[in-house]
């Protein structure tokens, strides 16, 4: 308190209290991002099983019959041929094809990365609660320590 040259506790519990913010924003953002990984890695392990499948099956001359998803619980037969292209969503409405082995690699690389991420976020997760514990203690102390000396003044004036 005395560091700062500034012995008003309501403007260091103000700028902790901005502090305080901009943690809760950021580990908001990180719970975000953290969601969005967790679904996104097991449709990337799905979009690779099936790639490999086909590619075990790429040599067979037997059609592969499944079924896929047309809309919500609306269901197709379809028969798919040995193949050696698959076409992958890449986002924002972008499909691009690639032959079996460069789909296996994209995918396994695309897992690597959200998984190294997924990772990262949970420890920068960890590091904010951790920093926001910290915080919300020294809050509590600066505020009793301004009580203490409220109370302390109010027994000298009246003393």
């Amino acid at each position: 308190m005395k560091r700062d040259g500034n012995d008003s506790a309501e403007a260091v519990l103000k700028r902790l209290d901005e502090q305080h913010s901009k943690y809760k924003f950021m580990e908001y953002n990180l719970n975000t991002k953290k969601a969005r990984l967790k679904t996104q890695i097991p449709d990337i392990k799905t979009s690779l099983d099936i790639v490999r499948h086909l590619k075990s099956r790429k040599d067979s001359t037997d059609p592969l019959e499944t079924r896929f998803l047309l809309s919500d619980q609306v269901y197709a037969k379809a028969k798919i041929p040995p193949t050696d292209r698959v076409s992958l969503w890449l986002g924002a409405n972008v499909m691009l094809e690639y032959s079996i082995e460069d789909a296996k690699v994209l995918l396994e690389k695309n897992l690597e990365a959200a998984s190294k991420s997924l990772t990262q976020v949970e420890e920068d997760l960890s590091f904010i609660r951790d920093q926001t514990t910290t915080l919300e203690v020294n809050m509590a102390r600066v505020y009793n320590w301004d009580v203490k000396r409220r109370q302390a003044q109010g027994t000298s004036k009246s003393s």
